[in-house]
C-alpha cells in the first residue's frame, strides 16, 4: 500500500484531476524552451477556453510513478472544480475534489487528507474560471500538440504540471486534454494518461462526496 500511496499523492496534490486529469508523451522528451512571448497569450487562452468548455467528462486513466508503478481507474470531471479519481477495485482509496478542497481518502487505514485548492496552480486547473495565464507558460505549439507548464514560484509546495492538449475537433473548444506530468520539488515525476474521453453526460454532485471512514466521537447523552 505504500507504493499505492506514493503514486496517488503526487498527482493529487498537484492536480488533476485529478483536473484535471492530464502526461508528456515519450515522443516529446524533455520540455523545450518556452515559445516566444507573442505566441503565449493566444494558445494559453485556447487552453483555458477548452477547459472552460467542458461541462462534464469521464475518461479512463493510467497513472504511473517514476519507478514505473502504475494504477488505473476512471476520472470524472464536472465544472467548475469537481473531479473524482475512482481507482480499480484492488485500490481501497479515493481522490475527490468538491470544488474547494481536494481530499485523499484511505479506507484501509481510515484516514482522510485534505488540501485546499485556493489561489494556486491547482485552483487554476480545477476551476477554469481562474486565470490560467497567471501560472501557465506555453512550452510547445505545433504538430497538433499544445503543451503548457503550470507553476507558481510563490508556492513551491505545489509541483509543476505540464499539460498536454491535442487538436481534436470533437472535443469541447477543439482541444482535448490528453495527459499531464507532475514534477515536485524532490524531482519526483508522476504521469497521468487519459483515454476514451466522453463528454456532456449527466453527473450528479453526489459523485464528488465521499464516505468518511474516520470514527466520529459520540457525545455522552
Amino acid at each position: 500500500m505504500n507504493v499505492v500511496k506514493s503514486i496517488i499523492r503526487t498527482p493529487a496534490i498537484a492536480a488533476l484531476a485529478g483536473a484535471m486529469a492530464f502526461v508528456v508523451p515519450a515522443a516529446l522528451g524533455v520540455a523545450p524552451a518556452p515559445v516566444a512571448a507573442q505566441a503565449q497569450s493566444g494558445q494559453l487562452q485556447r487552453a483555458a477556453d477548452a477547459l472552460r468548455a467542458i461541462s462534464t467528462m469521464r475518461a479512463d486513466f493510467t497513472q504511473t510513478d517514476r519507478l514505473g508503478n502504475s494504477l488505473s481507474g476512471e476520472l470524472t470531471l464536472k465544472n467548475p472544480g469537481k473531479i473524482r479519481f475512482e481507482y480499480a477495485d484492488d485500490v481501497n482509496m479515493l481522490v475527490v475534489s468538491n470544488g474547494s478542497a481536494l481530499s485523499i481518502i484511505d479506507y484501509e487505514v481510515s484516514q482522510v487528507e485534505r488540501y485546499p485548492i485556493g489561489d494556486s496552480p491547482l485552483g487554476a486547473l480545477l476551476n477554469p474560471d481562474r486565470d490560467i495565464t497567471r501560472y501557465g507558460t506555453l512550452q510547445r505549439s505545433g504538430g497538433g500538440v499544445v503543451s503548457i507548464a503550470v507553476s507558481d514560484p510563490d508556492r513551491p509546495e505545489f509541483p509543476t504540471l505540464t499539460l498536454i492538449f491535442t487538436e481534436n475537433a470533437s472535443a469541447p473548444g477543439g482541444l482535448q486534454l490528453d495527459s499531464w506530468v507532475a514534477l515536485d520539488a524532490q524531482n519526483q515525476r508522476t504521469t497521468v494518461r487519459l483515454r476514451n474521453h466522453r463528454y456532456g453526460m449527466r453527473v450528479a454532485d453526489s459523485e464528488f462526496r465521499f464516505r468518511d471512514p474516520r470514527r466520529t466521537t459520540r457525545r455522552p447523552g
